[in-house]
């Protein structure tokens, strides 16, 4: 009710809605399998899952009756590896990817665009408090270890996002841009 809620009074605001980012993201405890709490899994995998699935479905019907629409979901690095002791957000994102891979062939035929982009660790709140959590003391401590001399950028990503969403994009619809800077899989990247 509060997701139909905000789209109907962004859409009273500013008109129908043609670009959804769903960029929603909390992380999991860190625990094994067997030690995951099933109330976590169900909140982490909601809020990757079940919320871009509903705001999705909720702002379909605007982007039908328009030109073009755009959807942009915000997954991870972490869906290349699937690291242990990360499941909830592990499913979390693969889920999320599932979701826009379908939405890209659904909507085709109504001109909607849909994308994912995976991030790998970068300098926002959720990322300085994952280094944190690994032992590290400020995020730009991983400045010399990360690909180009510094931590991702959230403008980094969010270049890729204005391409995805903007009218130079004729074509790409259905793709995961994983934006690591060609680094190794392992550790922070």
């Amino acid at each position: 009710e509060e997701d139909a809620a905000m789209v109907e009074r962004v859409k009273a605001e500013l008109g129908p809605i043609s670009i959804l980012v769903n960029n929603a993201g909390i992380a999991s405890r860190g625990n094994t399998v067997a030690d995951t709490d099933p109330a976590e899994m169900a909140r982490v995998v909601g809020v990757h899952a079940f919320a871009p699935f509903y705001l999705s479905k909720l702002v379909l019907p605007q982007m039908r009756g328009q030109k073009r629409g755009d959807i942009v979901m915000m997954s991870s690095v972490a869906t290349l590896s699937h690291a242990a002791r990360g499941a909830p957000y592990n499913m979390g994102k693969a889920a999320e990817e599932a979701l826009a891979y379908t939405l890209a062939k659904e909507e085709r035929p109504h001109n909607i665009y849909v994308n994912v982009v995976a991030p790998p660790l970068t300098d926002t709140d959720m990322g300085r408090r994952l280094a944190k959590a690994r032992g590290v003391g400020e995020i730009h401590d991983l400045d010399k270890q990360m690909p180009f001399g510094h931590v991702c950028a959230p403008e980094d990503i969010a270049n890729v996002v204005r391409y995805l969403v903007s009218e130079r994009n004729t074509y790409v619809s259905g793709e995961k841009i994983t934006v690591h800077g060609a680094a190794d899989r392992a550790g922070f990247s």
